[in-house]
């Protein structure tokens, strides 16, 4: 099965190199496509000169900053078009292990259609000492189940590996929300579409280079995004 990683990145030039060194070291038959927002620190020229030396790394340049979910769906529909078979999204910031893939792809040949990294999956963990960012990220995802059913323990956690049949029936033209909550709302239409979806435990860690990108908007918009994804607006 071809293999493509999606990495969305926004002024991650601390990082990037990095991130696709380990990954190819790992999984040198992988193919690698870096979703840059316009970032302003020279990531994406960064990435042009990996690419020099990497025929499986590729980059797909945003011509403004849009968003993570926006980044995210032009990658998978990009991978779509090329003839990908399996999907995997990772942040550039380590936050993502990528040696979780291969646990990933392990469920995926079991008959799963999307394996989804979870903190908070029996023996999963994180490395967060913020007590007010684990305090948003718990009860964001308690709130989530509540309001959305599914039995889904990390709703907006973003390591995950899709099937193209799964992205199909999600329907990615469908995506409303924006930010990282669309990854609540890709999970949600993958269930109601009749995927099978499983969580496997996985350490998230907290970033050590760069600067994080949450605010006290984006959650905000979060909650309210929740509610939208259950009444399909």
């Amino acid at each position: 099965m071809k293999h493509l990683v999606v990495i969305p990145t926004y002024n991650e030039i601390e990082n990037i190199e990095d991130m696709i060194n380990e990954l190819f070291g790992l999984y040198p038959e992988i193919s690698i496509l870096v979703v840059d927002d316009s970032s302003p620190d020279g990531t994406a020229q960064k990435v042009k000169q990996l690419m020099e030396n990497n025929p499986n790394l590729f980059i797909l340049e945003q011509s403004e900053k849009s968003g993570l979910a926006n980044a995210y769906i032009n990658g998978f529909k990009w991978g779509l078009v090329k003839g990908f078979d399996l999907f995997t999204s990772i942040d550039a910031d380590f936050s993502h292990k990528p040696i979780y893939i291969k646990d990933a792809v392990k469920l995926i040949e079991s008959g799963v259609d999307i394996a989804c990294g979870s903190r908070y999956a029996k023996d999963g963990d994180t490395t967060e000492k913020h007590w007010f960012r684990n305090f948003i990220s718990i009860g964001g995802n308690i709130y989530a189940d509540f309001i959305l059913g599914d039995n889904i323990k990390d709703w907006t956690e973003g390591f995950n590996t899709y099937t193209k049949d799964a992205l199909y029936k999600i329907n990615l033209d469908s995506i409303k929300v924006k930010g990282y909550i669309f990854q609540a709302e890709m999970k949600y239409k993958a269930v109601k579409a009749g995927c099978i979806v499983k969580e496997f435990p996985i350490l998230f860690e907290e970033r050590k280079k760069g600067k994080s990108k949450m605010s006290s908007h984006i959650i905000i918009e979060a909650l309210i995004s929740v509610l939208r994804i259950k009444l399909g607006k």
